[in-house]
């Protein structure tokens, strides 16, 4: 039988969330998702639901995931790739469903010529770490130029993103904190 209210305060802690951020994020009460937590009170249906989503999780994944099961490792056929033709990118998402972690990396190939789409400022900070080819980082209206080898790391406060003006394709790392991509 599941433990409900220790598994929603684990499953709270381990994406580092308040009583409050969770209580917010679902507009309940930080005393209620208390109580829930200590099996005081229980939750609706649509309650349960609501907090779940706001976890990054289902009733069926809640119900049925055991820590000890979790997905550690990822291998090429649980990876996602895009490519987007007009700007001659792809983007190849290396941990499936990162949307539910803190943090959220991809595999960035730009073509000559290519480039990322162009980001507004939000929340959070973003890492990159050029494989091969070089690139050029914009922030607002600085040009930053990393070759293979180099690395870049900002808070994302301005508009920003990355292209490639060299004669050869250039891939990189990128990660961004909260999940954006």
């Amino acid at each position: 039988m599941v433990d409900i209210g220790a598994k929603i305060k684990q499953t709270r802690l381990k994406l580092g969330l308040t009583q409050e951020e969770l209580a917010a994020r679902t507009e309940l009460s930080k005393g209620f998702i208390s109580q829930l937590e200590r099996n005081l009170t229980s939750p609706s249906i649509a309650t349960l639901v609501d907090i779940l989503e706001a976890l990054g999780t289902d009733t069926a994944a809640f119900f049925t995931a055991s820590d000890d099961n979790e997905k550690v490792v990822f291998t090429p056929e649980d990876m996602f790739e895009s490519s987007d033709d007009e700007l001659h990118s792809k983007i190849c998402w290396l941990v499936p469903n990162a949307q539910k972690n803190a943090l959220e990396p991809i595999l960035v190939t730009l073509e000559p010529g290519g480039s990322t789409y162009e980001d507004d400022p939000h929340e959070g900070e973003e890492f990159g770490y050029v494989l091969s080819g070089s690139i050029v980082l914009v922030l607002g209206d600085r040009n930053l130029k990393l070759k293979k080898g180099d690395s870049f790391c900002f808070k994302p406060t301005e508009l920003h993103y990355i292209m490639n003006p060299a004669k050869r394709e250039a891939t990189l790392i990128w990660v961004a904190t909260p999940p954006s991509f």
